[in-house]
């Protein structure tokens, strides 16, 4: 890993510097499936692929495995191994530990019910179970850069040997689908330690090895997993997989056996020296957080952010770029750019940083950058009107932050190709209105901003006109050119006049009969009054566009109408409009997703919103604090992507989310009493 700060990679920090970070449960919590099914562990390769799944090792969403590849990086994720069914036989006694639910509702085999503890060394999830007097740890990690997982099962206690018995399951499939039994049976190949195999010609393959395991081929469908999580969404909730082979392996104590899973193309590894490199990597992410932060506190929460902020940077191409949310989003220019600062700047990893900037500027096109970039790896989708003036804020963040002068030269003739494309007006009506300098976008049938739900062909907010936050964006973006511009040989004078007269323009949103901020101005209806979160931006951003007696008055009444424990509500629950649970259906979901339901990223803006109306960094960051208690709730160690608006605020959305954590990590650092910005 590199890393923008110097760091002490002394034995003991590089060793020790996450062993507080450990999350851990008990034998009742794991025993309790209602609680373990739904604490989700997440492993990832800094590619896209990654292996995921829950505490019970129940299969709950199409997205669980031990091995997905990205066999495009960052997309092109296919599920190879979903996972294995062991068994370990000690004192001739058998003990499952693999667990299924099936399509009928039974369980079986019940192998949570062994489990003794559950831990997250790191990011790594670690089963410790029980059988009689005798304990066997199992582990799960990949190697960061390769599409290569490794399950290692460790004798820590006993008084004879413990034979472990595997089946291993496989699969070819995108990682959005589910597996229905049919076809061409699978192609097995044994190889020494191991074998090969490929569920269908054309789709991708892979292997496994094991040294000393004995491996018998076998290629039967299991028919009817059940994935509850999947129902929940509304969408197909089973799936078949094939029984590959099964493995067998005798162990003393002492002893410990690695299953590698990889796909092909990718080369074996020796596995001792594939868990150093991993534990050793993670130590060094969090020391060099740690050095970034300067010691201003002893949250360790915080600390185990900074693990949860490496999953999201991958490859793509030669460069870097953001994952938005595992494990279903791929990487998106607006989440890339308000992750941005938090991932990187703030963890004091610059050259991660430039290098996603840099990624981004080769997609510069008609003045804006791509909002997503498919799946399938299809011509990105140039759909957004944010995405670009968080890019632009991103560039001067980093420029200033690493002091990187020629950066900012070299990067300002795309910054001023950009202004000049949002000022004569680009794609889907982003445009200059030059009565009043703010910017209007939008066009019938599409959604632009961030609140981008959309069912079928109706757009959930299509908010047409001059949306709040992304013209308290436009100032802020002018005014981060006209700093840029002062780093190099070019006048700034354009950029702050621009920024001059779009601060002067802000002042329409203002109603001082509401005491809030329009939503959106000179909509195709008129002006939209919708007490939403968008506002919050306009105080959190930076630039003065609202007296202190205005900013007070948004603070608060977002703070009384919006505000949750996790986050803010996307609409104010008085709203006919509003939506307070987040389930069902996609159709249900999505119109739900803007109309009430909570967005977690934007709790940390909100507290440097509080802390710039109030001026108080404890009260602040205090409104961070319920986040300690969701790392040990949904995605393990993880920020997730929404809640309900109604309480107990359940959890929702994608496990992982990028801008969730990063939000977090820049309001906390921001916060920092020595800091005070």
């Amino acid at each position: 890993m590199r890393c923008g700060l110097a760091v002490n990679r002394s034995a003991e920090t590089t060793t020790d510097a996450r062993a507080a970070l450990t999350i851990r449960f008990g034998r009742a919590s794991c025993a309790e499936l209602a609680f373990s099914e739904r604490r989700e562990w997440l492993v990832t390769n800094g590619l896209g692929g990654y292996a995921c799944g829950t505490v019970s090792g129940l299969l709950t969403r199409r997205y669980h495995g031990l091995l997905v590849a990205a066999t495009a990086p960052p997309a092109g994720r296919t599920l190879l191994v979903p996972k294995l069914d062991e068994s370990l036989t000690y004192l001739d006694r058998e003990y499952p530990i693999g667990v299924n639910r099936w399509t009928d509702g039974t369980i079986d085999p019940r192998g949570y019910l062994a489990i003794e503890s559950f831990r997250l060394e790191g990011t790594a999830p670690v089963w410790r179970y029980a059988l009689a007097d005798a304990i066997v740890e199992k582990r799960v990690w990949m190697k960061h850069g390769a599409n290569v997982a490794f399950v290692r099962y460790e004798v820590v206690r006993a008084t004879s040997q413990v034979r472990l018995d595997t089946r291993v399951f496989i699969d070819g499939r995108d990682h959005h689908g589910s597996t229905h039994a049919g076809g061409a049976p699978a192609t097995l190949e044994g190889l020494q330690n191991g074998f090969r195999f490929a569920v269908a010609a054309g789709v991708p393959g892979g292997w496994v090895r094991a040294d000393a395991m004995r491996w018998t081929l076998d290629g039967s469908w299991y028919y009817g997993f059940d994935l509850a999580r999947e129902r929940e969404r509304g969408l197909d909730a089973r799936d078949d997989h094939i029984c590959a082979a099964h493995g067998s392996i005798a162990l003393a104590v002492g002893d410990a056996c690695t299953i590698a899973l990889g796909a092909d193309g990718e080369r074996p590894a020796a596995d001792d020296d594939e868990w150093a490199a991993f534990s050793s990597r993670e130590s060094e992410i969090v020391s060099c957080w740690r050095a970034a932060r300067a010691n201003d506190d002893d949250e360790l929460w915080i600390d185990r952010l900074a693990l949860a902020a490496d999953q999201f940077i991958v490859t793509r191409g030669d460069g870097e770029t953001v994952i938005a949310g595992y494990p279903w989003f791929t990487d998106w220019g607006r989440d890339t750019m308000i992750a941005l600062p938090g991932l990187a700047l703030v963890t004091g990893r610059f050259d991660v940083a430039r290098s996603v900037l840099q990624t981004f500027a080769r997609f510069v096109d008609g003045g804006m950058i791509p909002n997503r970039f498919p799946d399938a790896g299809d011509v990105p989708e140039y759909n957004t009107v944010d995405a670009t003036l968080w890019y632009v804020i991103a560039i001067e963040r980093y420029a200033a932050a690493a002091r990187d002068v020629a950066f900012a030269r070299a990067m300002l003739p795309i910054i001023e190709s950009i202004i000049d494309a949002h000022v004569h007006g680009t794609r889907h009506g982003i445009k200059v209105d030059p009565t009043d300098g703010l910017l209007a976008a939008g066009e019938p049938g599409l959604q632009l901003t961030w609140m981008d739900a959309k069912v079928g062909d109706r757009v959930i907010t299509p908010r047409i006109g001059k949306p709040v936050e992304v013209n308290a964006l436009w100032a802020n973006a002018l005014a981060a050119a006209g700093r840029l511009a002062t780093m190099s040989p070019e006048s700034s004078a354009i950029f702050d006049t621009m920024a001059a007269r779009a601060r002067s323009g802000f002042a329409r949103f203002w109603r001082a009969e509401l005491g809030y901020c329009l939503d959106v101005l000179d909509g195709p209806d008129g002006d939209d009054a919708s007490l939403r979160p968008n506002q919050i931006f306009a105080v959190a951003l930076g630039e003065a566009l609202l007296d202190q007696t205005q900013v007070r008055k948004i603070v608060d009444v977002c703070g009384r109408a919006l505000l949750t424990s996790y986050g803010l509500r996307s609409l104010a629950p008085h709203d006919p409009c509003y939506v307070g649970r987040y389930e069902g259906d996609p159709s249900r979901r999505d119109g739900a997703y803007h109309q009430g339901t909570v967005w977690a990223w934007l709790l940390g803006p909100y507290a440097i919103a509080h802390y710039r109306a109030y001026g108080d960094t404890r009260a602040a960051r205090a409104l961070l604090a319920p986040f300690e208690d969701a790392l040990f709730a949904y995605g393990l160690g993880q920020l997730g992507e929404v809640f309900d608006g109604d309480a107990p605020h359940a959890p929702g959305g994608c496990i992982a989310q990028a801008w969730s954590v990063a939000q977090t990590l820049e309001a906390w650092t921001m916060l920092a009493p020595h800091r005070r910005s």
